[in-house]
């Protein structure tokens, strides 16, 4: 089956079922999607003008209280990505659809201005990409997260990035002057360093080498970076531990994070299809050791243990992750973003006492 009718470029082949009931194209977008256009392998951007772009997140796992995501759906194509779900309360597929089609927030900038100026914003950090990469190729020509960069600094708004895209390092004005006011720190993902495997897990995504080099180049910069070894694939990527922390820590990293797969919703049925196309024979192995991570499940749901698993493999993959940290002398260095407390009315009256 391998290479028979693949989609090249794409990470899904195929266009699982949206059981969700929602709105229409025209009810959310300006510009609408040519329904004709289905069958080809183009990306169409759907231009959308969001009523809200800053949000709170609840989940306590995630290390992150407020994200920010100008773009829905990820062009990166990411096999595993856990966002590919949200692509279906667009009336919208967890599969092809979910890089094919992208929801481009034109008004992000505006948004997150008026979010960051209200009278009563703290000021907390804003993570960029909590859901999808907010660097994927059509940031070159848009630049919504370059302006958004702009009013954090404007504002002293603190930041934190996570992507995959040597794009970032197009920001590097904005990025160094946030670093130096103690207002942003980046993780970079990498998943592995096998540029065959990374074609066929996140076939729009910069090399590996390409991260290493935003690592090194952010770092001697002075700004703060870690990686996210994430997500590890037992069977398939978890090998690579030892080898991606020595080089990431080599070219400058002060952090590292990992995350074990899991395959959530209709991201399952997605990933088996994928696994069974270009690893046909180890397919199963794959699947079952992702099994073993989570109870017998290829997902779990339980904070605190959904990101890290359960399980002899799980052990292995956490005890190899930690020692390898150690002896890389990562996660050594505390970060504290340099913060103000309230916003303050600009034209607020002069007290009289």
């Amino acid at each position: 089956m391998e290479g028979e009718n693949t989609i090249r470029g794409r990470g899904a082949q195929f266009n699982p079922h949206n059981g969700y009931k929602s709105q229409k194209y025209d009810q959310y977008f300006i510009e609408g999607i040519d329904q004709k256009e289905e069958d080809n392998n183009c990306t169409t951007f759907l231009s959308s003008n969001a009523k809200t772009l800053v949000h709170k997140v609840d989940s306590p796992d995630v290390g992150m209280n407020f994200s920010a995501n100008p773009y829905q759906g990820c062009e990166h194509g990411c096999i595993y990505c856990y966002a590919r779900n949200s692509h279906q309360y667009w009336d919208l597929s967890a599969g092809l659809d979910f890089e094919r089609k992208i929801i481009v927030k034109e008004n992000s900038p505006q948004l997150f201005e008026e979010f960051i100026t209200k009278k009563n914003w703290d000021f907390s950090p804003i993570h960029l990409s909590g859901n999808t990469d907010c660097y994927q190729p059509i940031e070159r020509s848009k630049q919504l997260t370059r302006k958004i960069l702009q009013i954090a600094l404007k504002h002293r708004q603190p930041i934190s990035i996570i992507t995959k895209n040597s794009l970032l390092l197009r920001d590097m004005d904005i990025l160094v002057p946030l670093a130096q006011q103690k207002l942003v720190k980046v993780f970079v993902s990498i998943t592995s360093l096998s540029e065959d495997t990374r074609q066929k897990l996140e076939p729009r995504t910069v090399t590996a080498a390409g991260r290493l080099k935003v690592v090194k180049t952010l770092s001697k910069e002075g700004i703060p970076v870690g990686v996210n070894v994430a997500p590890i694939i037992p069977g398939l990527t978890d090998h690579e531990i030892p080898t991606i922390l020595k080089q990431s820590a080599e070219n400058g990293a002060l952090w590292a994070a990992y995350i074990i797969v899991r395959l959530n919703g209709q991201i399952g049925d997605i990933f088996q299809n994928w696994l069974s196309i270009n690893y046909p024979d180890r397919s199963n192995k794959i699947w079952h050791a992702i099994q073993n991570c989570h109870q017998g499940h290829v997902n779990d749901s339980v904070f605190g243990q959904r990101m890290k698993g359960t399980g002899k493999i799980s052990e292995i993959i956490r005890d190899t992750f930690n020692l390898h940290c150690r002896k890389n002398n990562l996660n050594k260095v505390e970060f504290t973003y340099s913060t103000r407390t309230k916003n303050t009315p600009q034209n607020q009256q002069l007290s009289l006492f």
